[in-house]
């Protein structure tokens, strides 16, 4: 189940039930006659339905949905107008569920703005209209539910962020994986048509890569990618990415990075993995093929293969070198 329909299912039911909450609320109101007590709860009733609506009319969207601020706001001060209009505790443990309810269909700091002001203040209403060993119980009611509901909800982004993570680096490495590649390049060729500023990619292969694979086995060479993978992180800049696509090859993405900067970056890169000591193999070179993105590219694929064949280009040449293509025209 992916994220979307996942908080989809999560909050219609949580306003299905505090919509189901209230009208029970309503009718035992209306039952006994407390009819300002009816109309509150039917009202807020109303707008937990009109919230499993709008969930359900937006779940395509629904990590991008800003209408559950608004919805959660307004179930929350009607609470508060419920039990400033009755002056008793029940009114304000009516505002357990709504408060449960934020964190279950907001993100962690939305949830926070919105129910730490409300909290505070039926806290306070109830530490005056109330003797303290009254208002205690739901005070204490108050501060539990908010840290539970918020633990909760932190300990959902976590593992939804660790979840993500997961499905975009590479575990070997730790680089990015190669489906996490091309949708990174079409940002950035997209950002580079719109600012005008250049973006560069390079593309790197493990000389020999098959010799030295059958040299040291399948273990052996999977901690050679790591170790070439945290090397290469020492060497980009902050705002470069590393990707590795699998058998010993490897690509930098390189924002704001014109063809003289992606011709230096790359022969440096290339230097400084020749002139290293690698436990595994003792030396080791790699080919690296550049390339610039230029105004014709508009598909990330267009560029990605055009330094793949630069790359292929740099093997051809003889191996621990670099070979820059710009467009139709390949330049050494």
């Amino acid at each position: 189940m992916t994220e979307t329909r996942l908080r989809t299912l999560t909050s219609s039911l949580a306003y299905g039930l505090c919509t189901l909450f209230f009208a029970i609320l309503a009718l035992q109101n209306l039952r006994f006659g407390f009819y300002s007590l009816f109309y509150l709860s039917a009202g807020l009733s109303a707008i937990s339905f009109g919230g499993c609506l709008y969930t359900l009319g937006v779940s395509n969207y629904q990590l991008r949905a800003r209408g559950h601020v608004p919805l959660v706001l307004s179930l929350e001060l009607l609470t508060v107008l419920a039990m400033w209009a009755n002056g008793t505790t029940t009114a304000a443990f009516w505002s357990l569920p709504v408060l449960t309810l934020a964190f279950l269909v907001l993100p962690l700091r939305p949830a926070l703005k919105v129910t730490l002001p409300v909290a505070l203040a039926l806290m306070s209403m109830l530490l005056l209209t109330l003797p303290v060993a009254d208002s205690l119980p739901a005070i204490m009611a108050f501060v539990l539910l908010v840290a539970s509901a918020g633990l909760a909800s932190w300990h959902y982004d976590h593992m939804a962020q660790s979840a993500e993570d997961l499905a975009i680096i590479d575990p070997i490495t730790g680089a990015h994986n190669a489906r996490f590649l091309d949708e990174t390049l079409q940002k950035e060729i997209s950002r580079a048509k719109a600012t005008g500023h250049p973006v560069s990619i390079l593309m790197l292969d493990i000389d020999h890569h098959n010799q030295v694979r059958e040299l040291l086995g399948s273990d052996q060479t999977q901690v050679l990618y790591r170790r070439l993978a945290e090397h290469l992180f020492t060497l980009i800049r902050a705002g470069d990415t590393l990707y590795f696509l699998d058998q010993g090859r490897f690509c930098l993405i390189l924002p704001f990075t014109h063809e003289e900067g992606a011709r230096v970056t790359a022969e440096r890169i290339r230097r400084s993995i020749a002139e290293a000591p690698w436990a595994q193999v003792g030396r080791m070179t790699v080919s690296i093929g550049a390339t610039t993105h230029i105004s014709q590219d508009s598909l990330a694929e267009r560029l990605r293969q055009r330094a793949t064949d630069a790359l292929e280009e740099a093997g051809r040449r003889g191996h621990d070198r670099v070979w820059f293509s710009a467009d139709s025209q390949q330049v050494a």
